[in-house]
């Protein structure tokens, strides 16, 4: 693949960044924060951004940890405008094993190599900081909230053992089940208790039932966070948390109904009280964009040396990006930082390839495909209207 003079001028300039862009992303990896909690991550990110000329606001949408970074001029009228996402959140216990360190430096390298030219092609070019995709997903909030309102394009990856162009997750509600009844002595006077666990336990009885009339789709998982605290007294408190996912909303808030249906009969069946509540932000399905998903692709492959790249995994989970693609033109697209050697996110040894050279090369190159697929939806009105226009389209077409 040929590039032209305006696409080697982004390269270029990512190719400057390297050194510090790898400082960064092994500074992050090396001092891991939970989400809305990545106090030093964050700094280090908009510092950096603001440092280069973009300017910066901290404790975007009212989340403490994250950022809005804006460069290039807008200019009389509608300009086109491009989003790289960051996530720099860790996971408990094990620290960068889902490799998001490596997301936070390609977005940051989009970032610098596309706002050195973005007021050259008359555009505006974004770097957004969302904290705590681990656990309560910043980016639901700030979408509600309006915070990608009036983009063309929002793009981000994601670091993984193989290549994907798309990523098909799950949306998920996040349920806890809180049952009440009555204590009673379990031996000497049991009949005068309402047992809040055996509640629970019918609980997860209809839902094993309940599986077999499921899409192949659907997941529905939990774990018993309160089922009493002594043999001999019967429990008159019993909780548990589920996880309940599909993969579109659509089935997922009929799945939903059958779950509360399924709790409010557990209650009914031993004379016992239930709350049911959400108790972390509801995830979408990701919407990926063809034209945008092919096009980085075909820059990575072609242009950038990836090697080749496939459809989408065989399952994945739930991701807060899902939220932002409902709304706007987005791709969350799979990079190859194992070499396609099979390992696990989530994982120490993930954790560990994070920080590898290997890992580190492919971060670099994501960021310019990034770079040049933001480059593309600024500077080619006939892209940005086809990838407009697929949006716009009804689902399934």
């Amino acid at each position: 693949m040929d590039f032209s003079a305006i696409q080697v001028k982004v390269i270029s300039e990512i190719d400057r960044a390297q050194e510090r862009l790898l400082e960064i992303s092994r500074s992050i990896h090396a001092h891991p924060e939970l989400g809305d909690q990545e106090v030093q991550s964050s700094a280090l990110l908009a510092g950096e951004l603001e440092a280069r000329g973009f300017a910066v606001e901290r404790g975007f949408c009212g989340r403490k940890t994250a950022f809005l970074a804006r460069k290039g001029k807008p200019g009389a009228g509608p300009r086109p405008r491009v989003a790289f996402l960051a996530e720099y959140d860790a996971l408990p216990g094990i620290g960068h094993g889902c490799g998001h360190n490596l997301i936070a430096t390609s977005a940051l390298a989009a970032g610098l190599g596309l706002g050195a030219v973005a007021e050259e092609v008359g555009g505006e070019v974004w770097v957004v900081g969302t904290p705590a995709e681990e656990t309560d997903g910043a980016k639901v909030a700030m979408a509600k909230a309006g915070a990608f309102a009036g983009l063309d394009a929002a793009l981000m990856i994601h670091p993984y053992d193989g290549n994907f162009s798309h990523t098909e997750s799950l949306a998920m509600d996040a349920i806890e089940v809180v049952y009440s009844g009555a204590p009673a002595h379990a031996a000497a006077s049991p009949w005068e208790g309402r047992n809040a666990l055996d509640a629970l336990i019918i609980l997860f009885s209809s839902l094993n039932a309940l599986r077999q009339q499921l899409r192949p789709d659907a997941r529905v998982h939990g774990i018993v966070t309160d089922g009493g605290k002594a043999p001999n007294i019967i429990p008159d408190r019993a909780a548990a948390r589920f996880y309940v996912r599909a993969l579109d909303r659509a089935y997922l808030d009929g799945l939903v109904v059958k779950f509360r249906a399924c709790a409010e009969a557990a209650a009914l069946a031993t004379s016992t009280e239930v709350l049911i509540r959400n108790y972390e932000a509801s995830f979408d399905d990701m919407v990926n964009n063809d034209s945008l998903a092919l096009r980085m692709a075909s820059y990575l492959r072609e242009g950038l040396g990836s090697g080749p790249f496939r459809h989408s995994p065989d399952s994945f989970g739930s991701i807060d990006m899902g939220n932002v693609s409902h709304l706007v033109p987005a791709v969350h697209v799979l990079v190859d930082v194992t070499g396609g050697r099979k390992m696990t996110i989530h994982t120490p040894e993930f954790r560990d390839n994070a920080r590898s050279s290997q890992a580190e090369a492919a971060a670099i190159r994501a960021g310019k495909g990034l770079a040049l697929t933001g480059l593309d939806v600024l500077s080619d009105p006939v892209f940005r209207s086809q990838v407009r226009k697929e949006f716009e389209a009804p689902r399934g077409s």
